[in-house]
């Protein structure tokens, strides 16, 4: 089944998001699997960041592991 807009910049956000909170946004990880992510999505990180700041609160929490 195919995913949402929604459902993909939300996936996008919340891992940005899991990074930006530990301070890892440099990290070797992040800068190896994020930039796939939004290509596989196909998705800009332009749309991820405005989506975080539209849903800050639900994607910290999802990021955080917290439901």
């Amino acid at each position: 089944m195919a995913k949402t807009l929604e459902e993909k910049l939300f996936g996008a956000a919340v891992l940005k998001t899991s990074f930006a909170l530990r301070g890892a946004l440099e990290s070797p990880s992040y800068r190896g699997i994020y930039p796939g992510v939004l290509r596989d999505l196909g998705l800009d990180d332009a749309q991820v960041d405005a989506y975080i700041s539209k849903h800050r609160d639900a994607v910290e929490k999802a990021a955080r592991g917290k439901d």
